[in-house]
């Protein structure tokens, strides 16, 4: 069995998303698992633990990875995956280097690759220096995220910031010599002191390389993308079927790809953009009005998917700040809310944008454990989620740079 630990829900989903394309069944699980329910997790190849600690206190975050750790060795899991965002989202204080430090020492590793890289969703490294589409990770969006504003685009020196330990690099000119080349360059880091190793990855060849030359490492770290250079099984999982029932897209990122999105989804569904002022004001209030225009929408047309965004355009993030500091924490709670009463109204498939808001909203729905589907775009699945005394719901939970621009209008139409 493969084990993974993600810093939020929807790398989770991404990560396993990747693998069930190779063939694995796969399992989501949010929140460190009990005991108790750990024997429903054997009867699948890969499992992922989702966590939502990407912004918490770096020792909170420890802790938890710690426990999730734990489960992963109960389980029986021959590897460790420390997934992480693939623009290596994090402040100079952490936390991908306090967890990645923490999983050096849970599983005994020396060493661990660092791989970014996700060529398929536009993410590649090259001498060391991480890029976004065709621009250095430091002159993309993600210099302005509202978050962690990237401030340069050499992963070593942005990982170096945040651990004690030494930080190697391995370029593309060894990688293209091949798993033995590579392995040999891995290991004379080891013997240098290096206890972190990022490796340049610029297509998918450079993935499998990769993955074959780590295939016996207990820890390796990264994005999703290196999911994709696992050897592929011979019969894939099945589709997911439909839930009958609404369909609603909640949008709480302000990234570019989900601003695109969300006007390219206005042109065919009934949308809404939230009001931050509203929630400081009113949010019990504000909260059943947009109940009430949900289900008026779905009793205009029941099969048309209805929406609610945070930001439409980039004047919105400013508006937001202007209306509160807490802009982002009042959207969170908002969605975690009225996400359960939408579902008990009828809505049983979801599209949600952003990862701090796929993790507000499926905490907010009680969901315990999520199928992995079929692959809607590099990095986005639907999903089949189990929840605690609740009927069973699809969901896709997206990371907001991710997706294609018509994914809230065709997602729909990729459900058996």
């Amino acid at each position: 069995m493969l084990g993974a630990i993600a810093d939020d829900f929807t790398g989770a989903t991404d990560l396993a998303g990747n693998w069930r394309s190779r063939g694995l069944s796969t399992a989501v699980v949010l929140g460190v698992p009990e005991a108790d329910g750990l024997d429903a997790l054997r009867t699948h190849a890969a499992v992922v633990i989702a966590l939502k600690i990407r912004s918490v206190p770096a020792e909170e975050a420890v802790a938890t990875v710690r426990e999730a750790a734990a489960v992963l060795r109960e389980l029986g899991c021959t590897q460790v995956y420390d997934k992480y965002c693939s623009t290596f989202d994090s402040t100079p204080e952490g936390n991908i280097g306090p967890i990645a430090d923490a999983l050096l020492e849970e599983t005994g590793a020396r060493t661990a690759v660092v791989v970014p890289g996700f060529p398929d969703a536009g993410r590649t490294v090259y001498k060391g220096h991480l890029f976004v589409g065709n621009d250095p990770l430091d002159r993309s969006s993600m210099r302005d995220h509202p978050l962690n504003p990237m401030w340069d685009s050499r992963v070593s020196t942005l990982l170096a910031a945040q651990t004690s330990h030494a930080v190697a690099e391995v370029h593309i000119d060894v990688v293209r010599r091949g798993s033995v080349a590579l392995r040999a360059a891995i290991d004379a880091a080891d013997a240098s002191g290096a206890r972190y190793v990022v490796v340049d990855s610029i297509d998918g060849a450079d993935l499998r390389t990769i993955a074959t030359a780590t295939g016996g490492d207990p820890l390796v770290t990264g994005g999703s993308g290196l999911a994709l250079g696992v050897e592929a099984k011979q019969v894939a999982p099945s589709d997911l079927a439909a839930i009958p029932g609404r369909r609603v897209v909640l949008a709480g990122s302000a990234s570019t790809a989900t601003q695109a999105q969300v006007q390219d989804a206005r042109r065919t569904m009934s949308s809404r953009k939230l009001d931050v002022r509203t929630l400081v004001d009113d949010m019990a209030g504000e909260e059943q009005r947009l109940l009430d225009w949900f289900v008026e929408r779905w009793a205009d047309d029941p099969d048309r998917p209805v929406m609610l965004y945070s930001v439409g355009d980039a004047r919105d993030v400013a508006a937001g700040r202007a209306a509160s500091p807490r802009a982002s924490e009042l959207i969170e709670t908002l969605y975690s809310r009225l996400a359960p009463r939408l579902a008990d109204a009828g809505a049983s498939q979801f599209i949600v944008a952003g990862g701090e808001t796929s993790g507000s909203v499926a905490q907010g729905l009680g969901v315990s454990v999520l199928e992995v589907g079929q692959l809607l775009s590099p990095g986005v699945s639907w999903l089949r989620a189990r929840r605690r005394s609740a009927p069973e719901l699809n969901l896709v939970l997206k990371s907001g740079n991710f997706g294609d621009v018509d994914l809230f209008s065709s997602a729909w139409e990729r459900l058996a």
